[in-house]
């Protein structure tokens, strides 16, 4: 990752399998990580069943905050592409119960489509 994208808090797409190992005794059985990206320190994981957020706090980082949020609560979701001077693109997501959404930037390369249609499918599927 670059000194300007970490700068601007892009998420980065990073490997599924250890986000996979890392998570395993919070998962449920048959749970399987989908798609995951790095923030600096926190991540966005994208499994076969639920949106985790994990917010890692404090100066050493030991503090952690694990958001599980189940695709039957997302009531909407938006993305915004990068564009030429704006080099991130923007993804929402509105969370029942919850009055503003969540709000992630990715870097201009990160697979802001596959997201999408991933969430797509896990919140407009049968």
């Amino acid at each position: 990752m670059g000194l300007l994208q970490k700068l601007a808090l892009n998420a980065q797409q990073i490997d599924v399998d250890k986000v996979q190992a890392d998570l395993a005794p919070l998962l449920i059985e048959n749970e399987k990580v989908e798609i995951a990206f790095k923030i600096i320190r926190d991540q966005i994981i994208f499994t076969n069943r639920r949106l985790i957020t994990v917010d890692k706090q404090g100066i050493t980082a030991k503090k952690v905050d694990y958001r599980s949020i189940p695709y039957d609560k997302i009531v909407q979701f938006s993305k915004e592409s990068a564009g030429v001077l704006d080099l991130d693109a923007e993804l929402k997501i509105w969370v029942a119960s919850m009055s503003e959404p969540l709000k992630f930037e990715f870097s201009k390369d990160a697979p802001i489509n596959d997201v999408y249609s991933l969430l797509s499918e896990k919140v407009l599927g049968p």
